[in-house]
């Protein structure tokens, strides 16, 4: 193994630069970690260490290594938790060391998805740090003859003011080992006034890396003997090898092996894809072994689908009545005597999450064991797959995680881990499977292609009576095996949870069969629920002659709590996971996010000549986002967002400076979706295949400003990874309508205007 993976897995930081970046001098803590409060305190018995539990490691010498449970792949979390627990334990910097933890149930949740790693772990996170805490101030107490309540804990030592006395951490490491682990429910948090460093601007501790090239991420790695494969997969999900020319590729220089995969069975989940392949030297033989081998391919059940032509099925869908998840008073009779009524149909394709790192992974299977290297968001579940597809437990399966080039929710999928671990035992070598750009844009678990059907209807006074939204998509369930039906889960994102000061409320469900594997992307079901939404309101608003910003708050209704599910007019809704006691539909909050970005936006001066302004806002994983765009018309004739304005109010913020960065990388990923997005299927294969046909938004066309304002609050945590790209298509699209007057109610933009 190389240097660079060392550099993952173990990183140190010293004093000056890190409180360089802080601005503040005080001591710091390098990490990342999270879990549910329980799940990892255990000791390790027989280490000179003092280690607590599993994240927490202090040795004699006094160094401390903090262990990171959760995936690296830009979103900075190793820059965020490890401030935490800096001000829950009171560690110096100069002596702490970073390690990543391989894939193992005992570090509880390591899925890297659903913006989970702030708002699910906040106080266990601390937990983790007040527990070793706690028992180096009980050690110290106990030395000394005095009350724990007389110590502190801080700068790596542990301090009692009335003598005077203090103890570094490593002296107190043997200590420290007498004493019995705490519950973790009974450590003493510290007062949030004493998290002196939560919320305050903060350095990027990998920055340093990432520039200089010593990150590792997936095809880092190297291990000895080790062989690279490319794999022709079916292009139609499905399809199984017919035949191919093993000679052929095998007379390629620096091709040692061809190997048919298994192919898949229903339910799909997380299986290898299939295929042939061809295992060779390095990359590029493989490559060329690949194109040799001519494979013939029986398309199977999906080989008809066309998705221009699936746009009448979910049209036709999504027109008739469906499966009834959300009823206020009766919509159906409000709308039959409605002074007048809008209605809208709003179509989104399908999206593949694109990472700049397509996926990768490294496998040897040798001595009844498997130790994999993944640039993996789940290794627990890529742990999972390797020990299914290959009849192992899970205890003789290793997964070490490298950093993640982007993952969007693709990496958390653990096929190309099945993919390389099936080749390593068949070949009996470490084998490294790569992914092309083709074989990521073809071969993806997409985002789900969408049709809606909304229809309001408005009193003789222009206010709202009724509000009828139909959603027609498959579900990311049938990649598990269910209906082709959504259910509430998939409804909450967008649609149960839409904060609607309207008596009559009716959301139905409509069938939608699967042809691809669905998998779930960056805000998932939210990106075309809250595009349909805020296009619609803003349609309102044109039809009423009104300013969208005040039709908006109108629909919205008063600053209130929705606490219970009836009030919703749902049975249940699973809230991200959240009750909603803890995590109420704040309408407060998401008043307040419309009103702080049409301020800072000029939203009253949007007519002002030359700019054309939209607005969109949304809550999602319990955060609440609201952004305003400005289009502009080029003398081209070309359209481009020239400035952007985005307010969150996520509730309690560790790290403004990563929070900004998601709330500016969800403009561009938005941006992206709405110009350009589009994944099209033709005889059941996919038509696009590198960024020559999937564009992405690129330097120039960037904003030349993307203003964002972090709404202070003391409310719990919420998501910061994803709840910025739901409403920024829609803002985009509104700002489209007031600069040309033409209604965007399918995305890509490109298949409208010439952008």
């Amino acid at each position: 193994m190389n240097g660079r993976i060392a550099a993952l897995n173990e990183i140190r930081l010293g004093r000056r630069p890190f409180l360089a970046g802080l601005g503040v001098a005080a001591g710091g803590l390098a990490g990342g970690l999270s879990l549910e409060a329980g799940d990892a305190f255990a000791a390790a018995p027989g280490s000179p260490s003092f280690s607590p539990n599993v994240f927490v490691h202090i040795a004699p010498d006094g160094e401390v290594t903090l262990v990171c449970h959760r995936s690296e792949m830009g979103q900075g979390v190793r820059s965020s938790l490890p401030v935490l627990l800096a001000d829950e334990l009171g560690a110096d910097m100069a002596r702490v060391k970073i390690s990543q933890a391989d894939g193992d149930a005992v570090y509880g949740d390591q899925n890297t998805d659903g913006s989970s790693s702030i708002r699910g772990h906040y106080d266990s996170t601390r937990r983790i740090a007040a527990t070793a805490r706690s028992m180096l101030v009980n050690a110290a107490a106990k030395r000394w003859g005095v009350k724990p309540e007389s110590l502190v804990a801080r700068h790596h030592r542990v301090e009692h003011a009335a003598s005077g006395r203090s103890m570094g951490f490593g002296e107190l490491v043997a200590l420290a080992q007498r004493e019995p682990i705490p519950k973790p429910e009974t450590v003493r948090l510290r007062p949030d006034v004493e998290l002196e460093h939560v919320g305050k601007e903060l350095p990027h501790l990998d920055a340093k890396a990432f520039v200089t090239g010593a990150a590792p991420f997936g095809a880092d790695v190297r291990v000895p003997g080790m062989l690279v494969a490319v794999i022709a997969r079916p292009p139609v999900v499905g399809g199984r090898v017919l035949g191919f020319d093993r000679e052929a590729a095998l007379a390629v220089r620096g091709v040692r092996h061809v190997v048919q995969l298994p192919e898949p069975k229903k339910p799909y989940v997380f299986q290898s894809w299939g295929g042939v392949a061809v295992i060779a030297d390095d990359t590029w033989a493989a490559l060329k072994g690949r194109a040799a081998l001519a494979v013939r391919w029986e398309h199977g059940e999906n080989a008809s689908y066309d998705s221009e032509k699936y746009r009448d099925t979910l049209k036709a869908s999504a027109r008739a009545p469906g499966t009834a998840l959300r009823q206020l008073g009766d919509a159906p009779a409000a709308l039959a005597t409605a002074a007048r009524t809008v209605e809208a149909e709003y179509y989104l394709p399908h999206l593949p999450h694109a990472p700049m790192e397509p996926p990768v992974a490294l496998a040897h299977v040798a001595g009844g064991r498997c130790e994999v290297w993944a640039a993996t968001q789940n290794p627990q579940a890529a742990r999972r797959e390797a020990a299914r597809a290959l009849g192992m437990d899970e205890k003789d399966v290793t997964v070490h995680v490298t950093f993640l080039g982007g993952g969007f929710g693709r990496k958390s999928k653990a096929d190309f881990v099945s993919e390389a671990v099936l080749l390593s035992r068949e070949v009996n070598a470490p084998v490294r499977v790569q992914w092309t750009r083709e074989d990521d844009v073809r071969h993806d678990y997409y985002h789900t292609v969408s049709q809606q059907r909304l229809v309001a209807g408005l009193g003789a006074d222009g206010k709202l009576v009724a509000w009828h939204h139909r959603s027609a998509f498959p579900p990311i369930g049938s990649l598990f095996g269910s209906a082709p039906r959504p259910t509430a889960g998939d409804f909450q994102q967008g649609v149960l949870d839409l904060a609607l000061d309207v008596p009559n409320v009716l959301s139905e469900a409509c069938e939608a069969p699967a042809h691809v594997r669905i998998g779930w992307l960056r805000s998932v079901y939210n990106i075309f629920h809250s595009f349909a939404s805020n296009c619609f309101i803003d349609e309102i608003a044109h039809a009423r002659g009104a300013d969208p910003r005040a039709v908006m708050l109108e629909v919205f209704g008063p600053a209130r709590r929705i606490a219970t599910p009836d009030e919703l007019g749902v049975k249940e809704l699973r809230n991200y996971g959240g009750s909603l006691t803890e995590y109420p539909v704040d309408v407060g909050r998401l008043r307040g996010v419309v009103e702080r970005v049409t301020e800072i936006s000029g939203w009253s001066q949007r007519e002002k000549k030359g700019r054309s302004l939209g607005l969109a806002a949304h809550r999602s994983f319990h955060s609440y986002v609201a952004v305003v765009a400005s289009v502009a018309q080029a003398p081209n004739g070309k359209l481009a967002v020239d400035e952007a304005w985005v307010a969150i109010d996520a509730g309690k913020i560790l790290n403004p400076d990563r929070v900004r960065a998601q709330m500016e990388g969800s403009v561009i990923f938005g941006m992206s979706l709405a110009f350009h997005g589009a994944i099209t299927m033709r005889e059941g294969a996919t038509v696009q295949s590198n960024f020559r046909d999937y564009r992405l938004v690129r330097i120039g066309d960037a904003p030349r400003a993307i203003h964002v304002h972090i709404e202070p609050s003391d409310e719990l945590s919420g998501g910061a990874g994803e709840p910025g790209v739901p409403p920024v298509a829609p803002a985009i699209a509104n700002a489209v309508f007031a600069l040309t007057g033409k209604r965007v109610r399918d995305l890509p933009l490109n298949l409208a205007f010439d952008v």
